[in-house]
């Protein structure tokens, strides 16, 4: 396999993997690829729907020969990388995305948490996702606002502009379980009422009855252990590089 290059070749498999709507995981595996690599290309052409082999070989081709005959030039809106390698971040942002989309995250979404995920503020405007991501704002804008419902993102104002900005804090996985477990809680609590109005000598009835008290007793030890490693990662925060020298 010359280089890390994708051919035409592997490009057309790309696309009939997508066709068969094979995972990015199986697409990789099939030709020998990354699924990291297979996430980058597809969704840097057009995303699974608007995928085109041809089309995506002859853009490759051209931004290679762009790099070979220009000063490399700052990514608009990669300033958030901290320095690092734009191409090892895309890395890291595509086997995120795999990984959240597999976990039944909607894509656009993933792809917006991953984004605020390896930036370094946790933040970023609509404006510098729409760049980064390469999406209309409209897609951003939905995104955020799934998320939001997630307890995932937050908005915020920035200081220096009028610009919103959308964030995740440090605790993101703390908010997140306790959001779902209150939506658990609330499934919990519907399905005992809908027992005791069917009956819980039915087996209907006593079918929701269980299932109540089972999430209900779930909750409260999930609950329970959340709270608790919350408190003792909160009393003692990850040191910094500057404290450890």
């Amino acid at each position: 396999m010359p280089g890390d290059r994708l051919t035409l070749q592997d490009r057309q498999q790309i696309a009939a993997g997508l066709r068969e709507e094979l995972t990015y995981a199986a697409i990789g595996r099939r030709i020998g690829r990354p699924t990291s690599t297979v996430t980058r290309e597809v969704m840097h052409n057009g995303g699974p729907r608007g995928y085109r082999a041809e089309a995506a070989h002859r853009a490759s081709t051209r931004r290679a020969r762009q790099r070979g005959t220009s000063a490399p030039t700052p990514s608009p809106g990669r300033a958030d990388l901290g320095g690092r390698d734009p191409r090892l971040v895309d890395e890291v942002d595509a086997q995120s995305m795999e990984l959240m989309i597999q976990a039944g995250l909607p894509q656009m979404m993933a792809r917006v948490l991953g984004a605020l995920f390896t930036t370094d503020s946790g933040s970023l405007t609509s404006a510098e996702l729409v760049r980064r991501l390469r999406v209309s704002p409209a897609s951003i804008s939905k995104a955020i606002g799934y998320l939001e419902n997630q307890a995932l993102v937050k908005r915020e104002r920035d200081p220096h502009s009028r610009a919103e900005r959308y964030a995740i804090d440090d605790d993101v996985a703390f908010q997140s379980i306790m959001a779902s477990a209150r939506n658990q809680t609330r499934i919990a609590e519907a399905c005992k009422i809908a027992a005791q109005k069917l009956g819980t000598a039915t087996p209907a009835g006593a079918r929701l009855e269980n299932t109540s008290e089972f999430l209900l007793h779930v909750i409260d030890d999930l609950v329970r252990s959340v709270q608790h490693w919350h408190k003792i990662y909160s009393a003692h925060p990850r040191q910094t590089s500057e404290t450890d020298d």
